[in-house]
C-alpha cells in the first residue's frame, strides 16, 4: 500500500494521464464464481449459447489482471492508505462482454477536484475511466470510478 504524499501534485496535471493496456480475459470459472460471490445462481446467466453472461459488474475484477504500469495513479503521489471508493458505474455500448472474450483495457484519470471536508482538511475527488475495447478495437464498456481521498487520517 502506498503511502505517497500528494503534496505539490495539482489536480489538472493528473487529468488525462494513462495506465498501460492489459488483456482482460472473460472466463466461464471466473464468471462463475464472481456470480456466486455475489449472490447469483450461475445457471441464472446462461445465454442463449449456454455459456454464462457476465453480471454487468463483472468488469470490476479487471483490477485482477492489471499491475503498477496498467495503473494511471502509479507516481501520482497518491496515498492510497487515505483513499475511499466514493461511486461506480458501468457503461456498455451494445451487448455485454462474452465468456471466451479477451478485451483489451486501458485506464485514464478524467477529472480531479478539491473541495474542503465538513470536519476539516481537503478532500480530493477522482474520477477514473477504464476503456474496455474487443479484439477489433470497439469500445464495449467502461468502468468510471469516483475516488475520495482525505488530507488526513480519520480520527474517532
Amino acid at each position: 500500500m502506498s503511502t505517497e504524499t500528494t503534496a505539490g501534485t495539482e489536480p489538472a496535471a493528473l487529468v488525462g494521464r494513462a495506465g498501460a493496456p492489459f488483456p482482460v480475459r472473460i472466463e466461464h470459472g471466473k464468471v462463475a464464481e464472481f456470480a456466486r460471490a455475489v449472490g447469483i445462481d450461475p445457471a441464472e446467466l446462461a445465454g442463449s449459447d449456454g455459456e454464462p453472461v457476465p453480471p454487468a459488474t463483472f468488469l470490476t475484477t479487471a483490477r485482477l489482471w492489471s499491475g503498477p504500469a496498467n495503473d494511471p495513479w502509479t507516481g501520482a503521489g497518491r496515498n492510497r492508505s487515505r483513499v475511499l471508493h466514493g461511486e461506480q458505474e458501468f457503461v456498455f455500448h451494445g451487448r455485454c462482454p462474452r465468456v471466451g472474450e479477451t478485451l483489451t483495457a486501458t485506464s485514464r484519470i478524467e477529472s480531479v477536484f478539491e473541495k474542503s471536508g465538513r470536519r476539516g482538511g481537503t478532500l480530493r475527488f477522482s474520477v477514473t475511466v477504464t476503456e474496455f475495447r474487443d479484439a477489433a478495437g470497439t469500445l464495449v464498456a467502461e468502468a468510471r470510478s469516483t475516488g475520495i481521498e482525505t488530507s488526513r487520517a480519520a480520527t474517532g
